[in-house]
């Protein structure tokens, strides 16, 4: 299974393609989408947009996770953030990927066991269950590549159906 995690912002949406085979993590490309502040947010939309549709082309994932937004202090970002996690789901929609949610608190408990976790403790856990010698850089990435782990570990009703189906 083939999943596409992703850490949605419209400075830069993290992301990370992992395989998960037989409980093993095997990862397949990740990286981020930045945007430059001084560009229109239209445009800024538009970019995340079609690079991740050339991220799903490449990577061909059978889910895509993302984390779901929680509320933020400052309501001009958090739109802004909701307005480019829309784009990302269109192109998820748009390229057939099934899209599945998860919160801080459930990337937490699945990468960790703990759901109290520090971001040290989840990027360090990430590292080591995907094998890596670094922890990818920006955090963004590293995050996108905690959530796509999670969707593996979710033994929530909507994964292991869907995967049944599809027979993966």
């Amino acid at each position: 299974m083939v999943v596409l995690g992703i850490d949605p912002g419209y400075a830069i949406v993290g992301y990370g393609a992992i395989n998960y085979k037989n409980n093993s993590f095997t990862p397949i490309s990740f990286g981020s989408i930045i945007t430059k502040a001084d560009t229109d947010f239209n445009r800024r939309l538009e970019i995340i947009y079609d690079d991740l549709v050339e991220v799903i082309k490449r990577t061909k994932p059978d889910a895509m996770s993302i984390e779901r937004l929680y509320f933020q202090t400052n309501a001009k970002t958090a739109i802004m953030v909701a307005e480019a996690r829309g784009v990302i789901l269109l192109a998820a929609q748009k390229m057939g990927v099934p899209v599945f949610e998860y919160t801080p608190l459930q990337v937490k408990t699945a990468v960790t066991g703990y759901g109290k976790a520090k971001k040290p403790q989840v990027m360090e856990m990430t590292r080591r269950l995907l094998r890596l010698k670094e922890t990818p850089k920006p955090d963004d990435t590293a995050d996108a590549l905690a959530i796509a782990i999670t969707h593996t570990q979710s033994a929530g009703s909507g994964l292991r159906q869907y995967m049944m189906k599809r027979g993966i």
